[in-house]
């Protein structure tokens, strides 16, 4: 009887050390893509029509939540793409650009949400940068 205590105690122990692997690799994937900087890409870029409903930071993810016509939403693509200027000012600010790729013919309302690492927008001896998302009203500051 001791035996299959100590077993089970034992199993419980491994059990538990999975879940908090589990919970730390969520953390690491938390971003759905990458924030591309590349000018002659930004200069380019062309989207289909599309609405902001909400934009936040969380850490080092620049959350956007958008409206669009489409069937479910589920074919959409997304990039956010930098200009690859730095306007010098305090902080300094940079440009961004959204492009959804959108390819559904049905005249339903869908929202969904995108989120992008933007790390790559950090500026060596800075800690806050503005960030100026074309169609959104509001600058975004970005600390880190």
């Amino acid at each position: 009887m001791k035996k299959i205590g100590f077993l089970i105690l034992v199993m419980l122990c491994f059990l538990s050390t999975q879940c908090d692997e589990d919970a730390l690799s969520d953390l690491e994937v938390f971003c759905d893509a990458s924030v591309v900087v590349d000018a002659s890409v930004f200069d380019d870029l062309v989207s289909d029509d599309f609405q902001f409903v909400d934009v936040s930071l969380i850490g080092d993810c620049l959350s956007i939540e958008i409206g669009a016509s489409g069937c479910d939403a589920q074919t959409w693509a997304f990039t956010l793409v930098d200009s690859g200027a730095i306007a010098e000012s305090l902080p300094e600010q940079r440009n961004l650009k959204l492009k959804l790729e959108n390819t559904e013919v049905c005249t339903a309302f869908f929202r969904t949400n995108v989120s992008f690492d933007i790390s790559a927008l950090q500026i060596n001896g800075s800690n806050k940068i503005i960030l100026n998302l074309e169609g959104w009203d509001n600058s975004i500051t970005y600390t880190y």
